[in-house]
């Protein structure tokens, strides 16, 4: 895969490359600065097990996203490392643009498809994630059960561009 006119990787290939939560929240994060121009820093990132059809949340005027680990589980144990990188892309994606002020799911949704689709390129798989249905792309998340939601854990070391300066 070549990598960008300047000789860096490029978005897709980053989020190709990306091995941990910290790492595909920074893809999004210059995804949305990239086609959108906006930015915030200083987000957390936390499972839980949810619901089987919330995939993540995020609590409006919160600093947190909650991602469905119950999913994640699902996913780990039967899609390769593409396919998982991309849905958590687009749903990392989903919820920190909630955080920037867009709360309206159907618009949010078709911000996404445009961000995914411009920052990664159309045929990426998590462009072309986000144009589809995730419970099609993953018909196996139906049947992962449910959670309650009650405990949440934190995930270290999330946003660590924005808090490695202060946070160690």
């Amino acid at each position: 895969m070549p990598n960008g006119p300047t000789g860096w990787p490029t978005l897709g290939q980053r989020l190709d490359q990306a091995r941990n939560y910290d790492e595909v929240f920074a893809v999004v994060r210059e995804s949305v600065r990239r086609v959108l121009g906006k930015e915030r820093v200083g987000l957390g990132l936390g499972l839980s097990d949810l619901p089987a059809q919330i995939g993540a949340y995020w609590q409006v005027t919160g600093n947190i996203i909650v991602l469905n680990e119950r999913l994640i589980r699902v996913l780990d144990a039967t899609e390769p490392q593409a396919q998982r990188t991309a849905y958590l892309y687009v749903v990392i994606l989903h919820e920190y643009l909630h955080s920037l002020g867009f709360l309206d799911e159907r618009a949010d949704r078709q911000i996404v498809s445009r961000v995914a689709s411009q920052a990664l390129g159309e045929d990426h798989v998590a462009a072309r994630l986000a144009r589809g249905d995730l419970w099609e792309f993953f018909p196996q998340l139906r049947g992962a059960g449910t959670g309650d939601g009650q405990r949440v854990k934190i995930v270290r070391g999330f946003d660590s561009a924005s808090t490695n300066w202060y946070i160690r």
